[in-house]
């Protein structure tokens, strides 16, 4: 179960950037500004990840700081697709996120 929980942790974290590409392209603007909203939120999500959250980060920060990170990470995806007409697609991302933390914490599995 804890080897299915990082898998499930590793897919959701595409589908936070997916979700994100996808609210920066579905908002509003002219579409060269879509376009780059469509690529600058994840590079933007991935930068922050990468530097704070993952588990090789070069400045990865403790709980309940990190948690604190990379929830506001996927709360910004959730909104973005709820702002562009996907609020089911922002629920399930809330809440799968939710459980896979939930089942991180009784894995043991964000203590290191």
């Amino acid at each position: 179960m804890r080897g299915l929980n990082l898998a499930v942790r590793f897919l959701l974290e595409l589908c936070l950037l997916a979700g994100l590409a996808v609210s920066g392209w579905q908002g509003v603007g002219p579409w060269p500004v879509r376009l780059a909203l469509a690529v600058l939120l994840p590079v933007a999500a991935a930068t922050v990840w990468g530097r704070w959250v993952a588990p090789k980060a070069s400045r990865r920060l403790a709980d309940p700081a990190r948690l604190a990170v990379e929830a506001g990470v996927f709360a910004a995806a959730t909104v973005g697709l709820a702002l562009v007409g996907h609020p089911w697609w922002a629920v399930a991302l809330a809440t799968a996120y939710v459980v896979n933390v939930s089942l991180g914490f009784a894995f043991h599995q964000r203590e290191h």
